[in-house]
């Protein structure tokens, strides 16, 4: 059984190229600090028809953060895999040493998560979804993460969505 550390090797040696290269790295850069989900979630607040869903996404927002940024990333403290992985080159620069568990990952599924509960159209819960995939693919292609971290990332932000859509149905008749 192939290793967490020789999956990230096989992704640089057999499927990295310029063009994919800079593809991954702009994408992923998409998802600093979930910028592109904060800024999504607050175009829906502005919008009095979609208020409900951007306030529900910027709920799945901040429990995911404070899940994995404040007490994951801390209490497990796994090193980021360039360290260990001898031979593996990052496409992009991290600047919080801890791997586990991806915070662009779990923002990417908290927003999409947030969506299957709270948007109505079936093809933009299947666009979000789709974009939270593919950042979690982006983190493992530029070599910043390990599969496990990438799949905590997407199991944390998947219950931050569905809690905070949870939380905001409370008292409410008109669930979400």
């Amino acid at each position: 059984m192939m290793g967490e550390g020789s999956v990230l090797l096989w992704l640089q040696n057999s499927i990295r190229t310029p063009w994919l290269d800079a593809l991954f790295s702009f994408y992923t850069k998409l998802g600093d600090a979930g910028l592109v989900f904060l800024l999504a979630s607050l175009v829906l607040l502005l919008l009095p028809k979609t208020r409900k869903m951007g306030l529900c996404t910027l709920l799945a927002l901040g429990i995911g953060a404070l899940c994995t940024n404040v007490i994951l990333k801390h209490l497990v403290a796994r090193p980021r895999p360039w360290l260990d992985v001898a031979g593996l080159i990052p496409l992009v620069d991290e600047r919080d040493p801890n791997s586990f568990p991806s915070g662009h990952t779990c923002a990417a599924f908290a927003f999409a998560s947030a969506g299957l509960w709270s948007f109505p159209a079936k093809w933009i819960k299947a666009l979000t979804l789709g974009f939270a995939a593919l950042m979690g693919f982006s983190r493992l292609y530029v070599g910043v993460h390990y599969p496990s971290d990438v799949f905590a990332g997407a199991m944390v932000g998947l219950f931050a969505g569905w809690a905070a859509c949870r939380l905001l149905s409370l008292g409410n008749k008109d669930r979400l």
